[in-house]
């Protein structure tokens, strides 16, 4: 089966959970296609799509809700799969889910992630290093990344 994972990566932690997915889903035919940088393919072909991206100031990066809104009525046809990074957990990381994903594509989905996050000040710009020093109150890399629940999310989708 061709899968395809439609993604957008700021400072790499979605990169990183792509090429996981795409290690864990070894029995499918996978292509990643980066929505900022690679030409952006017909989601028409491919059996099954997974979709990701990751949160900064509050929202998902505008190319997946273009991609997400302009191919809707695909992706409800296709076995989809959704996944979010994001450094919040628990309920308010399920809350950044819910407001950044359209309830018609979430219960269409057969399966969705919250992988967790990384901040990573080598891979930041000046501004977003103050922000982050004034939100989240540290200056240090943190990575809250979480391996095992992007190996469940493929267990399931496959």
């Amino acid at each position: 089966m061709k899968t395809a994972i439609f993604y957008m990566s700021k400072h790499g932690c979605v990169e990183k959970a792509v090429f996981l997915l795409k290690e864990y889903l070894k029995n499918d035919e996978v292509e990643i296609i980066n929505l900022k940088k690679d030409k952006i393919k017909d989601p028409e072909s491919y059996d099954k799509i997974i979709l990701g991206g990751s949160i900064h100031a509050g929202m998902i990066q505008r190319k997946i809700k273009t991609f997400y809104f302009r191919h809707l009525n695909v992706l409800l046809k296709k076995k989809l799969g959704l996944f979010l990074c994001c450094m919040e957990e628990g309920e308010k990381a399920k809350k950044q889910f819910d407001k950044v994903f359209p309830a018609k594509l979430r219960t269409h989905a057969k399966t969705t992630g919250l992988f967790g996050g990384e901040f990573i000040f080598g891979k930041m710009k000046p501004i977003e290093k103050f922000i982050i020093k004034k939100i989240a109150k540290t200056d240090k890399d943190i990575s809250k990344f979480k391996k095992e629940e992007v190996k469940l999310f493929a267990k399931k989708f496959a």
